[in-house]
């Protein structure tokens, strides 16, 4: 029954590693919910260069599918300038990648890449004004970096998503100001998440909806593995908090991915 419901509304999955080997038993069905609960586009982010043939594969299954390519910055090495190379060659050929992404700085798990994750991050982002292309940036535990690297790029502004936003209202404003929308997900839905009280207030037009698939399911799911049929959990969650109907949700946040990513 949640499916028939859904599926009288359109929902776009902006951020979905649907690639991952962890799908490679049950994509097909896994991608048949997607579509059963109304979600018409999911956006594949790269995250290294072996994962660029897998996620082109996928892709080539279905036209719901559009692909983006970059260098995760957990994926990053000291051979940063090799790696690049190899995926500006992808890049430079007639592929429709609608996104430069996965890409940023993620200080969590270590420092030691720093230098080698800011490089492979301003690189990208001049990819992106090159190729006129939007980008998907991560930040963990990086957002004074990134900031600083975007100020150092000095643009008058900046399309993309800020994928998995997690700062508070005051750094939401920042990107929005800059030219980011808020990518949000299954985090929305933790029982001591704050980011409820950070995107209240956040204009609804700001912000797109995302599963980061297999990882952040949302409640009830949570600890499992996360698919892009779980977007209407999401955005229903962000419906409660802003009182505003699901419809509502499911219009706004589609119309502003698409806007963003299929221009």
């Amino acid at each position: 029954m949640e499916g028939l419901f859904y599926c009288h509304m359109q929902f776009v999955d902006t951020h979905s590693h649907l690639y991952d080997e962890i799908f490679s038993q049950d994509g097909s069905l896994t991608l048949q919910r997607a579509k059963d609960n109304g979600v018409s586009k999911i956006f594949l982010p790269n995250i290294d260069e072996q994962s660029i043939e897998p996620m082109l594969a996928l892709a080539a299954t279905d036209s719901c599918f559009e692909t983006m390519i970059g260098l995760h910055p957990t994926s990053v090495s000291q051979n940063a300038e090799s790696q690049l190379q190899t995926l500006l060659s992808y890049l430079r050929k007639p592929n429709s990648f609608r996104a430069i992404g996965e890409i940023g700085i993620d200080l969590y798990w270590s420092s030691e890449r720093k230098a080698e994750q800011i490089f492979a991050f301003e690189e990208q982002m001049r990819w992106s004004a090159e190729y006129n292309l939007p980008v998907a940036i991560h930040n963990r535990n990086a957002f004074d970096e990134i900031l600083t690297s975007l100020h150092k790029l000095n643009r008058k502004s900046y399309k993309g998503i800020f994928h998995c936003f997690s700062g508070d209202e005051h750094q939401a404003h920042q990107l929005i100001e800059m030219g980011f929308a808020l990518g949000i997900g299954g985090v929305l839905t933790f029982k001591n998440s704050t980011l409820p009280q950070a995107i209240k207030q956040i204009p609804l037009q700001n912000i797109v909806l995302e599963t980061d698939s297999p990882y952040l399911a949302p409640v009830p799911h949570r600890g499992k593995r996360n698919e892009s049929a779980y977007i209407p959990i999401i955005a229903q969650k962000l419906a409660d908090i802003k009182d505003i109907t699901l419809a509502e949700v499911a219009k706004e946040t589609t119309e502003t991915a698409l806007s963003l990513l299929l221009p």
